[in-house]
């Protein structure tokens, strides 16, 4: 009898653990159907010519924590997108980002109020791929939620070739920090305001923007016009 009682209590132990455990599992994610999707985005042609000579730009370079809400034009977002990561040698499909052994591992995902969206360097297209405003998900602060454009940095390790697995991870940084440099070079000299980030929640994102297991989450970075009163934090790391 004493044998069967406690068999009852330890089941009622495991029970009451399991349904514990259950609740303290945040919700999944929504990822909405392909149907929902927002449509393909037609960039104008970029503008290459222009803007501030590179040492002024350099000078001005700073993180900003603060950003207007108003939308970036879209020449200004073409823009934006091919110094960051455009083909500036077509006859070769080279970049204005290095990247090693010019694998070109790397995916630059566009965050927006309408949705989330893939940019094809090759078309000037920005190819959807979540509906909805996913801003808040791409870091932990909340400033992230306000600016009206978020780049993410996604590199895939299949295109890595000869690449060493515990390599892998620090080339994508790597890399992506070079465009990274990129963006804030050229919202130095446009009068943008920006900040990159590693503090994202990647197993979220990633999620919500229908990432492979293998790809990897290397920064986010925001990019806005500068909200009004707050200067950027040019004392302050990065």
């Amino acid at each position: 009898m004493r044998q069967r009682f406690r068999i009852c209590l330890a089941l009622v132990a495991v029970a009451l653990a399991s349904s514990w455990a259950a609740a303290q599992e945040p919700a999944p994610i929504q990822v909405a159907a392909p149907s929902q999707l927002p449509a393909p985005i037609q960039l104008p042609a970029p503008q290459t010519e222009g803007g501030k000579p590179l040492m002024q730009a350099l000078k001005l370079r700073a993180t900003s924590r603060a950003f207007a809400p108003d939308p970036l034009p879209s020449q200004v977002l073409s823009n934006l997108l091919w110094a960051a990561w455009g083909i500036n040698r077509p006859d070769s499909g080279k970049r204005t980002a290095p990247s090693a052994r010019n694998w070109q591992e790397t995916d630059v995902y566009v965050v927006m109020t309408a949705g989330a969206y893939l940019y094809d360097a090759a078309t000037n297209v920005l190819k959807p791929v979540a509906p909805g405003d996913l801003r808040a998900l791409t870091g932990s602060q909340e400033f992230v939620k306000d600016a009206p454009v978020t780049l993410v940095f996604v590199a895939d390790p299949a295109r890595m070739k000869g690449a060493q697995a515990d390599m892998q991870q620090a080339y994508a940084w790597g890399d992506a920090a070079f465009i990274s440099q990129n963006v804030y070079l050229f919202c130095a000299s446009e009068g943008l305001a920006t900040g990159v980030r590693a503090l994202v929640d990647r197993a979220a994102l990633g999620h919500a923007l229908r990432l492979g297991e293998s790809q990897i989450i290397a920064f986010a970075q925001s990019i806005g016009l500068p909200k009004q009163g707050v200067a950027a934090e040019r004392s302050r790391t990065p």
